[in-house]
């Protein structure tokens, strides 16, 4: 069972805290089908390659032959011709009683060896480190990669171009195995804990999601990797209780804001070893990140992204493999921040060159809008590309053959998401691709000659639906994947279907926002209301898409709670720079007055809404609003649960913090403004903070000195501690039900359910 640290409860509450069935008996079981069951976990697609440049792909289905195993399947992609290209038995390693668990795979680019990733571990946030095997079809042989390595210790193992050796990371260095004679050979050898080759440290991981950090030349005679040394980076310690008879200690290097990060560089070396060329970027090492890299596709040549320390300056360089010297192609600036820019689309993110590597594509804020933009090698401006007055949200892919653009973009309604295109030889406003009686958010995995895609279509109240389309006309082929079980097992939790609106602000801004509604709903009366707040720049809460939260937020309207969520200036919604980037240097400030603001507009506006009983909460940066709610206007929020929180912005990373608040000796006052635990003294209502205490992004010891403050200024509040979860506090058989019933009930009890006047779910 897990530890409880309860502080000023009720008897009553204590009582509905240690009894995880109490409540509403619908709403548990509710609960319990979404987090408790596979009722509605959805079916997955592939993981599908093209191949053939798009005439054919290939996805892992259930063998008929073999039970409990896979085959890899391959489809011609116009016709829907399926044939089975590799049986589970030849994936069945000699000796072994059954065959390999396919993970993931990759293709040799000639097609005749497969790459299977199998037996994998987490790290950090992704299962990157497993055991990797090659099926050489040619050949009928399956060996694996590095035989005599332990277990589980391979990570981000690829084909060389010529499909001849195989490179992976193990144990912080690089290494090359040779297919034909199966030696393995370390083309690094200074990994250790501090040095870091061809994988990423703790900061790139989390907030650039940069994990592979190695890439073959194209004629695949040597590799250029990135390399970490964080030997300045202090470490932070994590305390595990409960597996061993005494505490045992983790270190991580970790840097908090205004501390110093890795020192990362950009090496190339030679594919059989020796020694590397390092690339001469300008800066110093430790002050800038170095968020992209790969070959350009010429000879002897890389590309180099690279932002300083307060994110407001990007460079992209062109660097010469042999000697190491670099010159600047282009530049991007902003007194706020530049975004990295999403571009490949379901592809890992690269660099897109043009026209034979003259010209580079890239997004840019330069005009107040996301716009493509095309930068040529020989200097000089860059070339706009779309025109509208709309964010590109991502580039997804290009086809040069046809000189088009594809991208995704809502100029209409942020909480969209749609497939445009544009011509790559003249700037225009874009052509829809996605059909106009599809609303709800689409992504696209775009083959390379662009004649097709997977298309996901999501949208709030319904499962998604994954199916083939053509292209350019966007029309559906055939459905890959409807989910029609699931679709029929959530109709009744999805009911009714989530109202989006729109609340205008005394100065003129307008915030988009949504509302869920009990099924049995009656105007007439009066119902709570339960804000669900994340307000920060990482993400948007009001998207008419479908995802697990929905499902918890019906079962709570159901229990008889209106539930609502607005998205904040700051808050990454496609409309413009100015919307994003207002709030630099204040983060914390901002939200917490819009999000109030717009709270009380809509009950004025709808008199159903029982401003007298209002709650609120939030996870990660919704959990820190939601302690900026509690504290900065308590006269209205009465009951609120924050989940992770961040209550002092200082002792987060650098990268995130530093990006949207500027260095903290450089903006002191905004940092103590707009940091949560400084108005601690504001709390009036009811609190319940929820944290694992082995959370390594948003460390639990901001809610331990959350804790200290409260304390001292004597103030009654909840908390529950998950010990050892991390950030998403999921580790664990049961705890994902566990934290949203705990939820749940705070709510309940806090917060009876139900209209005014009535408290049909009241815990006795």
């Amino acid at each position: 069972m897990s530890r409880f640290r309860l502080v000023g409860l009720s008897t009553i509450a204590l009582s509905m805290l240690l009894d995880p069935v109490r409540g509403s008996e619908q709403l548990t079981q509710d609960l319990k089908r979404i987090f408790d069951s596979k009722a509605l976990t959805l079916k997955p697609f592939g993981p599908a390659r093209w191949r053939d440049n798009g005439s054919s792909y290939t996805i892992v289905e259930p063998s008929s032959k073999v039970k409990d195993a896979d085959d890899i399947t391959l489809y011609e992609t116009a016709t829907g011709k399926r044939t089975v290209l590799v049986e589970a038995s030849a994936l069945c390693p000699p000796g072994a009683s059954k065959p390999l668990h396919i993970d993931d795979y990759n293709w040799s680019d000639d097609g005749q060896k497969l790459l299977v990733f199998t037996n994998t571990k987490k790290v950090w946030r992704n299962n990157t480190r497993g055991d990797y095997w090659v099926l050489d079809r040619a050949a009928n042989k399956l060996n694996k990669i590095d035989e005599g390595a332990p277990a589980s210790t391979l990570m981000f193992g690829k084909f060389s171009p010529d499909g001849l050796r195989v490179g992976f990371v193990r144990e912080n260095n690089i290494y090359v195995e040779n297919l034909k004679n199966g030696s393995v050979r370390a083309i690094t050898r200074d990994g250790s804990a501090t040095v870091i080759n061809g994988t990423s440290d703790w900061v790139y991981e989390e907030e650039l999601s940069l994990r592979d950090c190695f890439r073959w030349s194209p004629e695949s005679k040597e590799i250029a990797y990135w390399q970490f040394d964080s030997s300045r980076v202090q470490q932070f310690t994590l305390l595990n209780d409960t597996d061993t008879l005494y505490p045992k200690a983790r270190l991580i290097p970790y840097p908090k804001v205004g501390t110093a990060n890795s020192a990362v560089r950009i090496g190339v070396v030679s594919a059989s070893g020796g020694k590397t060329r390092w690339m001469d970027v300008p800066g110093d090492p430790s002050d800038h990140y170095l968020f992209r890299m790969d070959w350009t596709g010429r000879e002897n040549e890389l590309a180099i992204g690279q932002l300083n320390r307060l994110q407001n300056q990007l460079v992209i360089y062109v660097a010469d493999a042999r000697s190491g010297k670099t010159k600047p192609l282009f530049r991007d600036e902003d007194k706020a921040w530049v975004d990295v820019p999403k571009i490949g689309g379901a592809r890992d993110e690269k660099f897109e060159w043009l026209h034979s590597g003259d010209q580079l594509l890239w997004l840019s804020e330069r005009d107040g809008w996301r716009h493509a933009y095309v930068a040529p090698r020989t200097g000089g401006s860059p070339r706009l590309l779309t025109t509208a007055n709309a964010d590109v949200i991502s580039v997804e892919r290009v086809d040069a053959t046809g000189n088009q653009l594809y991208y995704l973009a809502s100029p209409q309604k942020a909480t969209q998401g749609y497939l445009y295109r544009t011509s790559l030889n003249a700037p225009g406003e874009g052509s829809r691709i996605t059909p106009a009686d599809e609303p709800g958010n689409h992504s696209y995995d775009i083959s390379p000659d662009c004649r097709w895609a997977f298309h996901t279509y999501a949208r709030s109240g319904h499962i998604p639906v994954i199916d083939l389309v053509s292209l350019p006309d966007g029309k559906r082929v055939r459905v890959l994947e409807d989910n029609k079980t699931i679709e029929a097992a959530a109709a009744p939790l999805l009911a009714p279907a989530i109202e989006f609106f729109q609340v205008r602000l005394d100065d003129g801004t307008t915030l988009d926002g949504s509302l869920i509604k009990p099924r049995d709903f009656d105007p007439s009366k009066r119902y709570p209301i339960i804000v669900h707040v994340y307000g920060e720049p990482a993400s948007a809460t009001v998207t008419d898409r479908n995802n697990r939260t929905d499902y918890f937020h019906h079962a709570l309207a159901n229990d008889g709670y209106l539930i609502a969520s607005f998205d904040n200036r700051g808050t990454p919604a496609p409309k413009g720079r100015a919307w994003r980037k207002v709030i630099y240097g204040s983060v914390g400030v901002l939200s917490s007055k819009e999000q109030a603001e717009a709270l009380r507009k809509l009950i004025a506006e709808r008199p159903y809404i029982d401003g007298t009983r209002v709650g609120v909460w939030g996870w990660s940066g919704g959990g820190t609003n939601t302690l900026n709610l509690m504290f900065r206007s308590p006269e209205l929020y009465k009951v609120g649960v924050a989940v992770a929180p961040v209550p002092d912005q200082q002792l987060y990373d650098t990268i995130y913090q530093e990006r949207y608040m500027g260095l903290p000796s450089g903006n002191p006052d905004g940092y103590r403004s707009g940091s949560a635990i400084n108005f601690a003294g504001g709390l009036r209502g009811k609190l319940l903070v929820i944290h694992g205490s082995g959370d390594d992004n948003v460390h639990y010891q901001g809610t331990e000195r959350l804790i200290n403050k409260l304390v001292e200024l004597n103030k009654p509040f909840d908390f529950m501690e998950y010990p050892n979860r991390t950030h998403a506090i999921s580790e664990g058989k049961g705890t994902s039900l566990h934290v949203y019933s705990l939820i749940a009930r705070y709510f309940e009890e806090h917060l009876p359910p139900g209209p005014a006047g009535t408290n049909k779910n009241a815990v006795m």
